[in-house]
C-alpha cells in the first residue's frame, strides 16, 4: 500500500468522528483543551458539566447557581415514577447499570420534560419582548403557545403533591442573588414571576405556584442552555436519586417487587367470567 493511501486511509478513520469536546495522545487527556490533571482538583462537577456541554468554563458565580438547580432535583421519593422503577428493577435481580437505564428511559415528556418546555415557553416570551410587544401581553401569548403544544398543564407550575414546592422559592431567590451579583441577568426570574401572575390572572386570583421544573427552568434559561438540554440536565440531577435508591433497595433485598403489595389487587373492568364456547 502506497504511503499516499495510508495516509489517506487514517485521514478517513480520524474523519469517521469528528469532536471539539476531547483530545487524546498517549499520556494525554484534553478537556476543550483543558488537561485532565489541570482540572481535576480545581473544578467542581457542576463546572465540568458547563464546559463539556458549554466549550467553555463558567464563572463561580454561574457555577454554583447551576450545582444549585442540579442539587434541588436529585430525588422525588418512590412515587416518582423513575425512581420506583429503579427500585423494582433492583428486585428483578438486575445490575445498578440496569436499574439506572431502566429508570432513566423513563424521563420522557411528561416525567421529565417539564424544564425543557418551560425553557422554551420562557424563550418564546423573551423573543416576544425583544420583538416589540408589551410584557404582559408577551406573557399572555407565550402562554397560549405552551397550551397550545403541550395542553392545560403548563410546563414547570402547579404540583400534584405539594401545594408550594419548597425548592423553587429557594431556587428563585439565588437567582435573584445572582443577578444582584451580576452573574445572570435576572430577565426569566422575571418573566417565570409573570406566567404565575398570569395564571392567577386567568384563574379568578388562585395561584398555581412554581414547581422545580419551572424554577431550574429559569436558571437554565439564565444560564443560557438551549431548552432541550435542561431534559439532559435534569437526568444527570436525577440519576443520582435514581443511583442511590437502586443501591439502597439492592441492599434492602426483596425479590420481583411490583408497583403495588401483592395484598392489593388491581381493577379489573373487562367482561365477567364466561365459558370458552364449545369447539363447533
Amino acid at each position: 500500500m502506497s504511503t499516499k493511501t495510508v495516509e489517506s486511509v487514517e485521514q478517513g478513520v480520524r474523519d469517521w468522528w469528528r469532536t471539539s469536546i476531547i483530545d487524546m495522545a498517549p499520556g494525554e487527556i484534553r478537556y476543550r483543551g483543558y488537561p485532565i490533571e489541570e482540572l481535576t482538583g480545581r473544578v467542581s462537577f457542576a463546572q465540568m458539566i458547563w464546559l463539556m456541554t458549554r466549550g467553555d468554563l463558567p464563572s463561580e458565580g454561574q457555577g454554583r447557581l447551576l450545582d444549585a438547580a442540579l442539587v434541588s432535583a436529585v430525588d422525588h421519593g418512590p412515587q416518582a415514577p423513575s425512581i420506583g422503577i429503579a427500585r423494582m428493577a433492583a428486585t428483578c435481580g438486575v445490575g445498578l447499570n440496569n436499574a439506572m437505564a431502566s429508570a432513566l428511559n423513563v424521563l420522557g415528556d411528561i416525567h421529565g420534560g417539564a424544564g425543557e418546555q418551560a425553557v422554551e415557553m420562557y424563550q418564546n416570551i423573551a423573543a416576544r419582548i425583544d420583538g416589540g410587544e408589551e410584557f404582559v401581553a408577551a406573557v399572555g401569548a407565550g402562554l397560549d403557545d405552551a397550551i397550545s403544544v403541550h395542553g392545560k398543564f403548563v410546563s414547570g407550575f402547579g404540583h400534584r403533591f405539594h401545594p408550594i414546592d419548597p425548592r423553587a422559592p429557594r431556587l428563585l431567590e439565588l437567582v435573584d442573588r445572582a443577578a444582584e451579583a451580576g452573574d445572570v441577568d435576572g430577565r426569566f426570574a422575571k418573566i417565570a414571576r409573570g406566567v404565575e401572575d398570569e395564571l392567577a390572572a386567568r384563574k379568578n386570583g388562585k395561584r398555581i405556584p412554581m414547581n422545580i421544573d419551572g424554577a431550574t427552568a429559569v436558571i437554565y434559561a439564565e444560564l443560557g442552555f438551549p431548552a432541550p438540554l435542561a431534559r439532559g440536565l435534569f437526568c444527570l440531577s436525577r440519576s443520582v436519586g435514581i443511583l442511590a435508591h437502586a443501591w439502597e433497595q439492592t441492599q434492602q433485598g426483596g425479590r420481583n417487587k411490583g408497583p403495588i403489595p401483592r395484598e392489593y389487587i388491581w381493577q379489573y373492568d373487562g367482561p365477567p367470567q364466561r365459558p370458552l364456547p364449545s369447539a363447533a
